[in-house]
């Protein structure tokens, strides 16, 4: 599974983006789809995640209330909006994914994870 992450960019400080990550010629809706990131100097972190289903989401505790995960499984896309966005959000963003039978799962380690995009920049100047 080929992954293409995009929409990253520069923002300022409270502003929004949102990122997108898609596939080609393979349904994403077998994956629960995950969304890391790497600041500069620091190690991946985890961001968010949601379920096949789309019923479940979790989301990394800086984050929460300012980011939201959505999927859209009919256009093979899953999003990351991201709102009151901060310096400290600066980082290259990921997304991933991982193949599950479970509809309901997420789950919030690297290694969990099957597959990975490439990744787009986003840098929020204060």
């Amino acid at each position: 599974v080929q992954l293409q992450a995009s929409g990253g960019g520069l923002v300022q400080a409270g502003g929004s983006l949102e990122l997108s990550c898609t596939t080609s010629g393979r349904t994403l809706s077998t994956y629960t789809m995950g969304w890391f990131r790497q600041a500069p100097g620091k190690e991946r972190e985890f961001v968010a995640a949601i379920s096949r289903s789309g019923r479940s989401t979790y989301y990394q505790g800086s984050v929460k209330g300012r980011f939201t995960v959505s999927r859209d499984i009919a256009e093979n896309t899953v999003f990351l909006q991201m709102n009151g966005l901060k310096p400290e959000d600066t980082a290259v963003y990921y997304c991933a994914a991982k193949y599950t039978r479970d509809v309901d799962s997420v789950y919030q380690r690297s290694y969990n994870y099957d597959y990975w995009g490439q990744g787009t920049l986003v840098t929020v100047s204060s």
